[in-house]
């Protein structure tokens, strides 16, 4: 069987800081510091969007899907997979700029980038995970919206606080029944 491990996004907690996608930003970096690569004059490009329905911030990050569309737009196999059900990467060495993979993500996640005239897109932060970290977007969460891990993990976390909520709403509500 193989597993996946994938960003999870907790959407009731995030209060659209944007502190993952300046800390995706900067992980990508030339230098992975801020002020380096400010100083350095480098154009910063993230890879999880923060986009806004009805006033509630709402974290997007690549859902690296089984069956990927940008894997199969791309005419030269720069977006691939390392492994079967692996994260979906993207090879800039052998990308040329075409944008087949920006219109096929139905997810809208995959950017051409303005000075290297090539696709990038989400790679799980592999350098960091190489070193025993988190992807930069989740470690950098204060709220603590986005997990890492397998993608059944953050289904039973999920549930977990659901029926934490639950048993406190059942909590109030008999208190309030006997009060």
């Amino acid at each position: 069987m193989v597993t996946r491990q994938k960003i999870t996004v907790r959407v009731e907690t995030c209060v659209g800081c944007h502190t993952c996608e300046l800390a995706c930003a900067v992980a990508h970096s030339e230098s992975e510091d801020l002020m380096a690569a400010v100083a350095a004059g480098e154009r910063l490009g993230y890879r999880i969007y923060v986009e806004s329905f009805k006033n509630r911030p709402i974290p997007v990050p690549c859902n690296h899907c089984e069956e990927a569309a940008c894997i199969m737009a791309c005419p030269t196999g720069a977006v691939n997979r390392k492994t079967e059900g692996g994260p979906v990467f993207l090879d800039a060495d052998k990308c040329i700029g075409c944008g087949m993979c920006v219109q096929a993500c139905p997810f809208g996640v995959i950017a051409i980038s303005e000075v290297r005239k090539t696709a990038y897109k989400c790679d799980v932060c592999i350098r960091r995970i190489a070193r025993g970290e988190q992807p930069a977007c989740v470690s950098s969460c204060p709220t603590r919206s986005l997990f890492f891990g397998e993608i059944n993990d953050g289904n039973r976390n999920k549930r977990q606080r659901m029926a934490e909520m639950m048993a406190q709403g059942a909590a109030g509500a008999e208190k309030e029944l006997r009060g």
